[in-house]
């Protein structure tokens, strides 16, 4: 493996992805399909088993994540057939994917972005770790999928995909010099046009909440005490019995400067737009980050992976905006259009994918899009 020894520090692309399967630095007891494979990530599936657990842990540095189970696990189940994950419960999944990864190598994952939209919380854990999300160079073992529905009771079964895996070499993070220099040779995000960014540049990129809506609709709320959802089914459900459309009546406007405001209610679960325009070139990754508490007591983003290729123009995808899965923690708290709300995260592929985001079928959901709830909805 050419790009094992002598390839410059990045995120691993497909083609590198390919490779790992095809050595065995990545196995699974059922195929490993290209399918599953983006251009800067691969999809993780739910195995056999589940485990309900009476709370979120860790396994510790001196632990696996099967001792730990057979500590606290309440109740093991099978996922053969499916089975409802109720929301409000915490569940842990092993997964069907394992690693047997080379010492240079590491790993971090995401939730998928439909399943951030539809408000499951899910977080891998490796045995040994006392990190979500995080794998460890040459880690060698089984995976775990922490899942915690918080608004939707969900169906799931062997095979459902929730979340993703990147792996990395070297040191990807880029400076905020580095990081304005792409900016200005790149446009990463625009605001109508305008490259101007809306907050310092510190940390990643500033985006900011867009509340002036399309057709006078500037987001959804989650509705409590619906239906099942099955994670599997795309384009199945109405959206009228799962969300309540957020219009200009429901925002707080100022009679002296028409701001817009909205105020967020505790617990509640919501989809909102950025004000800003993202464009991912075919040399970078990008990552959403969870909010910063400086900010305000809410939750921004369950979901963070932006492929390359995502909203380019060479694609013809101007204009594609992120999603903002944004929850209120506590107490009631108010957003003002234009405020800044999360941070993206840009780090160098390590070469270019074979196929960019928007060039393979399938897995466009989310191309141009703008305020857009997830693929299970019509």
């Amino acid at each position: 493996m050419v790009f094992l020894n002598n390839e410059k520090n990045g995120v691993l692309p497909s083609q590198y992805i390919k490779e790992l399967i095809d050595r065995n630095f990545m196995f699974s007891n059922e195929n490993i399909n290209e399918d599953l494979i983006q251009p800067a990530s691969i999809d993780l599936r739910l195995g056999f088993k589940a485990w309900r657990v009476p709370a979120s842990f860790l396994p510790g540095k001196n632990s696996t994540v099967e001792e730990k189970l057979n500590q606290i696990a309440m109740h093991e189940f099978s996922l053969s057939n499916g089975a409802v994950l109720e929301c409000g419960c915490v569940y842990i999944v092993k997964l069907l994917e394992g690693l047997n990864l080379p010492k240079n190598i590491s790993g971090m994952a995401n939730p998928k972005s439909s399943t951030g939209r539809l408000d499951v919380f899910t977080r891998l854990i490796v045995d040994r770790t006392q990190q979500f999300e995080n794998v460890p160079k040459g880690y060698k073992g089984s995976l775990y999928l922490e899942i915690s529905p918080r608004t939707f009771s969900v169906v799931v079964r062997t095979g459902t995909r929730l979340n993703q895996l990147r792996f990395s070499i070297g040191d990807t993070s880029l400076t905020d010099k580095q990081m304005a220099e792409l900016q200005y040779k790149h446009d990463l995000i625009k605001n109508n046009e305008s490259s101007e960014l809306s907050d310092k540049l510190e940390n990643g990129l500033p985006l900011s909440v867009d509340l002036k809506g399309v057709d006078g609709v500037v987001g959804y709320k989650a509705k409590k005490h619906s239906k099942l959802i099955d994670c599997d089914k795309v384009k199945n459900y109405k959206i009228s019995s799962f969300w309540e459309k957020i219009t200009i009546d429901d925002l707080i406007i100022s009679e002296e400067n028409q701001n817009r405001s909205l105020v967020l209610s505790p617990d509640a679960f919501y989809i909102l737009c950025s004000k800003e325009s993202v464009s991912v070139p075919e040399n970078l990754a990008a990552e959403m980050r969870p909010y910063d508490t400086n900010i305000g007591e809410f939750r921004a983003h369950y979901a963070g992976f932006f492929d390359p290729g995502f909203g380019s123009p060479e694609l013809n995808a101007n204009n594609t905006k992120a999603v903002l899965e944004v929850r209120s923690h506590d107490v009631p708290f108010i957003i003002e259009d234009g405020q800044t709300i999360c941070r993206l995260i840009y780090e160098p592929m390590s070469n270019i994918p074979d196929k960019l985001y928007g060039e393979i079928k399938g897995k466009n959901n989310y191309q141009s899009q703008g305020l857009k709830l997830s693929k299970h909805f019509v």
